[in-house]
Formats: structure tokens, sequence, C-alpha cells
């Protein structure tokens, strides 16, 4: 049976203006995250409770959770190949794969289901809110991925140095870190200023506008739409991490690294600055610095993105979809289930329990209400969302990290990316390989930057030309 004709048997309820109304009997839910799983006993547990607190609210829900190998591409995997023999549960959290689903039907249109919730459309992120104006299938509340550089104050104290605020001043930063001896293995001049690895996204995050890379799609000196990895402001940024790399000032390795690697360097002062990729990675970063260093007192500072031509802050946000996130299926028998469950963990009740954890083993609670957390706390993490609106009722952050959340707040600035159709897909992976392997070659010095027209050629041959074309029609004059 095909999937348009699954769905012509399947009447689903009539959603339009719909509302979440109270279960008056138990429903049956079956839900597939990476995250929850029947073998994990905090998972289970946490399903237990939040089908305590639904059916507080009116909600007699037993959910039951399908166990799925939890590693990304394992996960992928196998969920794809579950939807696509016919197996398609109530609620599920896509990490990719999700389009081709939503292209055959199978995923739900949340945008009524939301506007008619209680809770979901307060514990949006602006981020949250075009993405899902423009694909209106997966949820995912979470603030934006942005990552930020971090050093340790100390370090940075020892330097004699302010936070570098221009691009020239990453730059000295970099060089006075190089020629120390913060790993104190007694030889100055071998540390490297910054680390990263597999590509150089997280440097992107921050030195994208400082060279005036303002988006996906920029136009050229003919006023032609063009994607921004074949400009000239690309190309300055990319000579720019080359010639740190030249100086010794970031890691040439960083194709090869894993992200385990990368951090090692860190707190082993063989690099400087390493990229967090969210304000709790930050947070992380700090608490496994001091366990590599007992007895310090050891903060970390982060630093700020640099100005330049496209202003101060960090790169643009992709708006287009979200990569992940939960769905609904549209074959549901259950979605005022589906959508109860979703509501439920975006409300404070539901937030509360996402982020404190368990009482008496990840927080605890004193006579004047006061909430301490435990140390079990640093292994606890939400498995649905991170609402905009939710307050901890103490500090879930460091001041290091509630800047760097402060700094994504304050800085979001919408991409102009587009979701591709699907006929675009093979020229859109092939241009960013061409794009990646170009880049990584560039910065270790197996290629020049006197060879970009070459890259640009075979990028523009790879699919990039056929992408501009498409984009004009979406971008407009």
């Amino acid at each position: 049976m095909t999937f348009k004709k699954l769905l012509l048997a399947t009447t689903a309820t009539a959603i339009l203006g719909a509302s979440i109304a109270p279960a008056m009997a138990q429903t049956t839910l079956r839900l597939v995250s990476k995250d929850l799983l029947t073998t994990n006993p905090d998972d289970v547990r946490l399903i237990e409770e939040i089908e305590a607190g639904l059916k507080a609210k009116g909600h007699d829900i037993d959910i039951q959770t399908i166990d799925l190998p939890s590693g990304t591409a394992a996960y992928a995997d196998a969920l794809g190949v579950m939807l696509l023999s016919g197996d398609i549960p109530d609620v599920i959290y896509f990490q990719g794969g999700d389009q081709k689903m939503a292209e055959q039907g199978i995923l739900e249109d949340l945008t009524p289901w939301i506007e008619g919730s209680e809770n979901i459309k307060a514990a949006l992120w602006p981020h949250n809110v075009d993405r899902l104006a423009n694909y209106p299938y997966l949820l995912y509340i979470y603030p934006p991925r942005g990552p930020q550089p971090v050093i340790r104050q100390d370090w940075l104290d020892e330097l004699g140095l302010e936070a570098p605020t221009t691009v020239e001043e990453y730059e000295a930063l970099f060089q006075a870190i190089h020629d120390a001896d913060l790993d104190g293995d007694g030889t100055p001049g071998n540390t490297l200023g910054l680390t990263g690895f597999g590509n150089t996204s997280e440097l992107d995050s921050i030195f994208n506008q400082a060279f005036g890379v303002t988006g996906t799609w920029m136009k050229n000196a003919e006023g032609q739409w063009v994607n921004s990895r074949v400009t000239d402001a690309e190309k300055a940024k990319i000579e720019f991490y080359a010639r740190l790399a030249e100086k010794g000032l970031f890691d040439k390795e960083f194709v090869t690294n894993t992200f385990d690697v990368k951090e090692d360097k860190f707190y082993t002062g063989k690099a400087g600055v390493i990229f967090g990729s969210s304000p709790e990675v930050i947070d992380i970063y700090a608490g496994k610095m001091r366990q590599a260093h007992p007895g310090e007192e050891i903060e970390l500072a982060v630093l700020p993105a640099p100005t330049g031509p496209g202003g101060q802050g960090l790169a643009a946000v992709d708006v287009s979809k979200e990569s992940r996130g939960w769905a609904i299926s549209s074959l549901s028998e259950n979605k005022e289930a589906a959508v109860a469950l979703l509501d439920f963990m975006a409300s404070k009740e539901g937030q509360d329990l996402e982020r404190l954890g368990f009482a008496d083993v990840h927080h605890t609670v004193g006579a004047d209400g006061a909430v301490t957390f435990t140390d079990q706390i640093s292994t606890w993490y939400a498995r649905f969302f991170n609402a905009a609106n939710w307050t901890p009722p103490t500090p879930l952050l460091s001041p290091t990290a509630q800047t760097a959340l402060d700094n994504i707040k304050n800085g979001f600035t919408a991409d102009n990316a587009f979701v591709w159709p699907a006929e675009y897909a093979a020229e859109v992976d092939a241009a960013e390989q061409v794009y990646r392997s170009w880049v990584a070659r560039f910065v270790t010095g197996e290629a020049s930057l006197d060879q970009w027209q070459q890259f640009v050629d075979e990028y523009n041959a790879a699919g990039g030309a056929r992408m501009a074309e498409y984009a004009a029609t979406v971008l407009g004059g």
C-alpha cells in the first residue's frame, strides 16, 4: 500500500483551529527517539514522571518508547528503515531523513496545533518561529547553535591581553598563546592558538560577519545572487585561516581531529582556545578542565565575535527548516495525545522536569523552596525542549555560559537560506563536498589561494551554478 493510500485510509481529526482537549480515556502513544530508551533507567523514570504530569492535567497517556540505536548515523538509518517498512510511531524524533517523509505526506503540519497550544507557542525561540513558517513539520525548541570561542581566564590574564574585538586582535592573541608556555613543559613556542575538528564551521560562527560573509546568498558586483562560498569575502576569510595555520596558530590537524582530541589539546594546554557549540557545552569544558587540573581555580572566558565589514555578531542562522526535531505522524489516530505530550514538555511543569532532573537525585528542594543542584546534574540533559520562556529557580549555567547564551539571544540574524527541492539534493551535496575539500587544502597548505578560481569553477560545475539559478527564482531581485 502506498503512503498516499495509507493517508486516504486513515481519517484524521480535522485540526484547523484545533485546541488541546484533555483525553478522557487512556491513550497509547508510540514514541521513538535516540535519547529515550527502555534500557536506560533515567529514561524510563522520566517517561513515568511525564505520564504522571500529563495525568495531573487530565491526559491519561501510556507512552511506549521504541528502542533504536542511539548513535546519530545508526539511529537515522534504523529510523528510515522502520518508517519505510510502514511502522510509523505517533511521535518521531528526526535527526535527518525527515524531508523525504514530509514529501510523502506522512508528517503532520504542526502549524494549527501550535497556534492552538497552551504552552508551545510561548516557548518558541525567534528562529523556531521562522523555521516553522518555512517547514512546519519539525519542532525543536532550543536556542540556535552558535559556537563561540573560550579560553582559560588565567591564561588570558597571564598573557596580559584583553579579549579581542577585531580580526587583527584575534591573530595577536593566537600569536601570544603560541609564543607562551601554557602547557608548562618549559618550551615556549609550541602551543596552538586555536584548535578545531572536522571542518571550519566553528570558526565561521564568529568570523563570517567580520569578513562580510553576511548570509548563504550574496549579490556579486553584477547584482546576481551567488553562494557566499565563492565570494571575495569568503576568500579573504579562508586566507586568514590559512595564514593562522601557516604560522602555527591554528591546528592543521583539524581535519582529522575528533571532538575528544580537540578537547584534550585544550585541557592539556596544547591549544589555548577552542569553540564550544552551546552554552551547556562550555560549562562541560570548564568542568573537564578543572578535573584535569585538580586544586586549581579555573574559569573560562567567552571571547566576543570580532567586528568587521558585516558588523559584529555571530553568523546568520539558517531558518529554512529545523535540521532535527520532533514530528507527529499524519497517520496517527492519537494526534491530540501527541500534541498534549509536546505541549506538556513545553510547560513550566515539563521544563522543571526536563531541566532540573529528578528531586533528591539531580537537585534538592529546601524547606524554603530553594533548589540546590547535586553533582549528578552534570550527567543530566533535556530530552525534549529548552523553552525560551522558562526561568530556572536557580542558575543552571555559569556566568560564562550565560554570557554565551546572551550572545546568541542578542545577536540573532536570520539567514536567507531556503529548503531545496529534492531534485537538487545531488548538487547541494556535491557542491558542499567540493567546498569542504578545497577549504581543508587551502588551510593546510596543500593548495594555494592562487588556485581560488579553480575552486570556484569546480564548485559551480559540481552544482553551484544550477543552484544559483534556482536561488534567483526564490530570492528575486
